[in-house]
């Protein structure tokens, strides 16, 4: 191999290809099994490969790890991943684990640490294991900073019995905080019960948003359980209301009042104005939050409002012209304007000279299949939805279209055409290694 000791770090996203080039995939993690009396043993690679499936890759197959990479033999097995009662994930479950330092000297006590990286090293015999830690000690007496840190080979660590085993979370949550919202949802579901509870503690109510909306049903009800009510409440309100409610609607009527009592008054308004809808009408897919201006507001106050960064590409495909109110449900609907038309017009124009006549709003009542006729048929990623009255009460994206298309499970679902070509593929990459 190139390189014959590596730290887990700096392991965790480098490309692996075959032998002739072909990126196969990345690290995600690596996989060990805890002995009695010597170092944990690597038993392989966990690789996302194309479709965010994560495969196993024994580290017999590993042929080099070192400049960014990793080299396999070329022979992969793209069957999903499935963690045995035996084995243990460094990155999601070591990093971050507590230990206790053995004294250097006769008399000295044992100092508690953290486990911040770790390093895998191959053997003479050809075995790989876990020879070093990079630990952090608690902090001096001064109390400024972070402690002193060190690095310790394996045998020179106690580990927690796995009774009273504890994890600082915060290591792993810096790991996970600028993931995106699909990666970070699959990263916190594939940690131990016990440890994703401690995750959540540590993040954000906004990324525990994030993270739910890309969930399954019956994956955001096993984080709920896990959550406080007072909790859950904030995370619903940094939620998108149509994801609330879909979110809420699966609760039993009792905890779902409950939540929507310590929701935010202005959010929980939302929230229970999709309620009221059956789930697959526009009323039931909307979001109740799309950017309404006046009919005089100009194109440069309309591009202002669409550049804020936290609004949906989706939604800012376009604003929604009505008369007073400027929130749901709004007054008359007039019409709607393109991104891009408004950027054929020069910035003091006013918007209502831009109103795409031919664009007709939904009625809230209308099926999902028709609003996924308009919204093919107009070539939109948006589509407006108007009460009896005319009035603008949200807006249905291509988005919330597919979530309700797609069947329940597609997040965790195997491509039957990936599953149906297991066998091709693996000879495939073999015979390309052997070219």
């Amino acid at each position: 191999m190139t390189t014959s000791r590596v730290f887990v770090g700096r392991l965790a996203g480098r490309g692996v290809f075959n032998p002739v080039g072909d990126r196969i995939g990345k690290v995600r993690d690596v996989l060990v099994v805890y002995r009695a009396s010597t170092a944990p043993r690597v038993v392989g690679l966990i690789v996302e490969i194309p479709g965010k499936r994560r495969v196993f890759v024994p580290i017999g197959r590993v042929t080099s790890i070192g400049s960014g990479q990793v080299i396999t033999t070329g022979l992969i097995n793209i069957r999903r991943f499935e963690q045995r009662r035996s084995e243990s994930r460094m990155i999601a479950e070591m990093i971050g684990m507590r230990v206790s330092l053995l004294p250097e000297k006769p008399g000295q006590s044992a100092s508690p640490a953290v486990v911040e990286d770790a390093a895998i090293e191959r053997t003479r015999s050809g075995e790989w294991v876990v020879s070093e830690l990079f630990v952090r000690l608690p902090k001096t007496a001064s109390g400024f900073g972070r402690g002193p840190a060190r690095t310790v080979r394996w045998g020179d660590i106690q580990r927690p019995s796995q009774s009273d085993e504890h994890h600082s979370a915060e290591l792993l949550v810096q790991t996970l905080v600028d993931l995106k919202p699909a990666d970070l949802a699959e990263s916190l579901l594939e940690l131990p019960p016990n440890r994703i509870a401690k995750v959540i503690d540590e993040l954000q109510d906004e990324r525990v948003a994030d993270a739910l909306e890309e969930m399954s049903e019956t994956d955001q009800l096993s984080i709920l359980a896990l959550i406080p009510s007072t909790r859950t409440a904030d995370v619903l309100d940094r939620m998108d209301a149509d994801d609330a409610a879909d979110l809420i609607s699966a609760l039993p009527t009792a905890q779902g009042e409950e939540l929507l009592d310590l929701m935010e008054p202005e959010e929980a308004e939302d929230v229970r104005r999709l309620l009221e809808y059956e789930f697959d009408t526009a009323g039931g897919l909307m979001s109740p939050t799309p950017i309404i201006l006046a009919a005089e507001s100009s194109v440069a106050e309309a591009l202002a409002m669409i550049r804020r960064a936290e609004i949906p590409p989706a939604m800012a495909s376009a604003v929604y012209v009505t008369h007073p109110p400027y929130e749901t449900p709004s007054g008359e609907f007039l019409g709607m304007v393109h991104f891009q038309r408004m950027l054929r017009f020069p910035p003091h124009e006013r918007i209502s000279a831009l109103l795409d006549s031919e664009i007709e709003a939904v009625p809230v009542t209308a099926s999902a299949a028709e609003v996924s006729r308009r919204l093919a048929s107009y070539d939109l990623v948006a589509m407006p939805v108007v009460d009896e009255h005319k009035r603008l009460v949200g807006v249905v994206t291509v988005d919330d279209v597919l979530d309700h298309l797609l069947p329940d499970d597609w997040r965790h679902a195997d491509d039957e055409t990936d599953a149906a070509q297991t066998d091709t593929a693996q000879t495939d990459t073999a015979k390309g290694a052997q070219a």
